[in-house]
């Protein structure tokens, strides 16, 4: 459920009574703890803090135009998300995340970067503030790149796979029977004149 709010403000009007509540919640946790360089605005149709374009020219390596991402929020259909890109590779931070949330005793439903969410008590809020203190700007781009590079390096690494030999390259699959038929206009029939 993406917004076309242009504003934070616009953003926080559109959502319902009780969402709002939850999200202005998490969004007070992560202004409290957020480093100086980092903007808040709009980005990809949620609440975002990121490194804007005159600290950080490059911009996002997915879309360039876009300043680099660090926390965003947003309320989605069945639920809240907060996406901490710090989080996003499976090494010793998101390793120690995972370990130091299970201390808490809270349920974590997390994906990649994306932890989902129904009320701003079921996060380990003070865990999620501490984790973003420990990246101020500058430690936060030095963690992006070198996650990019290690990235980019492990694509490289790996083989290029061919087709095994003899087969033949994949092709549409055909229509089914009773399928409709292709959005191709059919040629007239010629008059019989």
């Amino acid at each position: 459920m993406q917004s076309k709010a242009r504003t934070v403000a616009e953003y926080l009007l559109e959502l319902p009574e009780d969402r709002r509540r939850e999200v202005e919640a998490v969004r007070r946790v992560v202004r409290k703890n957020l480093g100086k360089g980092f903007q808040e605005g709009m980005q990809y149709g949620m609440i975002a803090w990121f490194v804007p374009h005159s600290r950080y020219p490059a911009g996002y390596h997915c879309d360039p135009k876009q300043p680099l991402p660090f926390v965003c929020l947003a309320s989605q259909k069945n639920h809240l998300s907060l996406y901490m890109m710090c989080m996003y590779s499976e090494g010793d931070d998101a390793r120690g995340f995972r370990e130091a949330w299970a201390r808490t005793g809270k349920k974590l439903d997390m994906g990649k970067s994306c932890i989902r969410f129904r009320k701003a008590d079921d996060l380990a809020l003070d865990l999620i503030g501490e984790v973003i203190r420990r990246h101020p700007v500058d430690v936060w781009i030095r963690y992006y790149e070198d996650s990019l590079k290690s990235s980019l390096a492990t694509r490289q690494e790996q083989p290029v796979r061919s087709a095994p030999s003899g087969r033949k390259p994949k092709t549409k699959p055909k229509a089914k029977a009773g399928a409709k038929a292709s959005a191709r206009p059919r040629a007239k029939p010629k008059s019989s004149r």
